[in-house]
C-alpha cells in the first residue's frame, strides 16, 4: 500500500511563507506525475501544481510566481514552497502521486491545513 504523508501546514499571516513536504513510501511501480491540490472550505478540490517525471510543471494561475514545487527523488519526497501567502490560499493541501500508464494508479495523502490570516 502506497502511503503519502504531508507535513508543514500551519497558520501564518498574509505575506508569510510555508514549506509543505510529502513523504511517499511503498511505491512499487513508477509514478509519472506528482502534484499538490487544495480544498478550501465549501469548495471543490483544485489543482495547485503538478510536476512530471520529466520535470515539466503546471501551476494554477493563482499561485504562479509565489509557489514552487520540487521533488527529491532520493528521499521520495515532494515539496511545495509557498511564498507571499494570501488569505485566499487558506485550504487543506493534498499531495498526489499518479501513474498514467497501465496499470494506472492515483494516490492521495490525508492533507495538511494551511491557514493564512489577514
Amino acid at each position: 500500500q502506497v502511503h503519502l504523508v504531508e507535513s508543514g501546514g500551519g497558520s501564518v499571516q498574509a505575506g508569510g511563507s510555508l514549506r509543505l513536504s510529502c513523504a511517499i513510501s511503498n511505491i512499487m511501480l513508477s509514478i509519472n506525475t506528482w502534484g499538490w491540490y487544495r480544498q478550501a472550505p465549501g469548495k471543490e478540490r483544485d489543482l495547485v501544481v503538478t510536476i512530471t517525471s520529466g520535470g515539466s510543471t503546471n501551476y494554477a494561475d493563482s499561485v504562479k510566481g509565489r509557489f514552487t514545487i520540487s521533488r527529491d527523488s532520493a528521499k521520495n519526497t515532494l515539496y511545495l514552497q509557498m511564498n507571499s501567502l494570501k488569505p485566499e490560499d487558506t485550504a487543506v493541501y493534498y499531495c498526489n502521486a499518479k501513474r498514467n500508464v497501465p496499470p494506472t494508479m492515483n494516490y492521495w495523502g490525508v492533507g495538511t491545513l494551511v491557514t493564512v490570516s489577514s
